[in-house]
């Protein structure tokens, strides 16, 4: 892997001035601009920062990494809650269908678990590099008992399929299985995203 930086003790806001560059980059160019971002607790307080960014949002496309099989109103649906920030500022939020074919990004925003987990990759589903489908239906074992609901979730090779990949993962219960994956330690799941990745990848602890 190539590119790789670590960034330690940044702010939700600092975060999100990071990735409102990252988007003024991709907005120089024409046409729609495509990325995904992860779920969970971590990213809306960014995100919040990040949309108050003067952006043309209209040109935007969010597709979530994964997401629990639950509708869109429910308060564990990570794409209700991605459309309730980004739509407001004018972006279109994609629903992950396992039918659905999957674009390229310009940026791969994920997260990770103390387990090891990205997306809704976890340990036990053994996510492939070389998966040939883009989507997936899956089931966690143990199940969340934050989230216990079966899940669709982005392939590896679908997050790969990127120009720049962005992982937040902190808090100290993650940091000895971040350091093992960013060493090539450890086949969890995030660690074979890190080993596959050949774009640029920046990871705030």
């Amino acid at each position: 892997m190539t590119g790789r930086r670590i960034r330690n003790g940044n702010t939700d806001e600092a975060i999100a001035e990071w990735l409102a560059e990252r988007l003024e980059r991709a907005f120089e160019r024409e046409g729609p601009v495509t990325i995904t971002v992860p779920g969970g607790s971590t990213p809306f307080p960014i995100i919040e920062h990040l949309i108050d960014r003067d952006l043309p949002w209209n040109r935007l496309v969010v597709w979530p990494n994964d997401d629990r099989i639950v509708p869109e109103d429910h308060p564990a649906s990570n794409t209700g809650k991605l459309r309730q920030q980004f739509e407001k500022a004018g972006a279109e939020v994609a629903t992950l269908t396992i039918m659905e074919q999957v674009p390229h990004f310009a940026l791969a925003w994920v997260g990770m678990g103390a387990d090891g987990h990205t997306a809704s990759l976890f340990p036990n589903t053994d996510p492939r590099i070389d998966e040939e489908r883009s989507i997936l239906r899956l089931t966690p074992d143990p199940l969340p008992p934050e989230a216990p609901f079966d899940r669709i979730s982005l392939t590896l090779p679908a997050l790969l399929d990127s120009d720049e990949i962005v992982v937040v993962a902190r808090g100290d219960d993650k940091r000895t299985v971040l350091d093992a994956a960013l060493a090539g330690e450890s086949d969890l799941p995030i660690a074979r995203l890190f080993g596959a990745a050949r774009q640029p990848v920046t990871v705030f602890t």
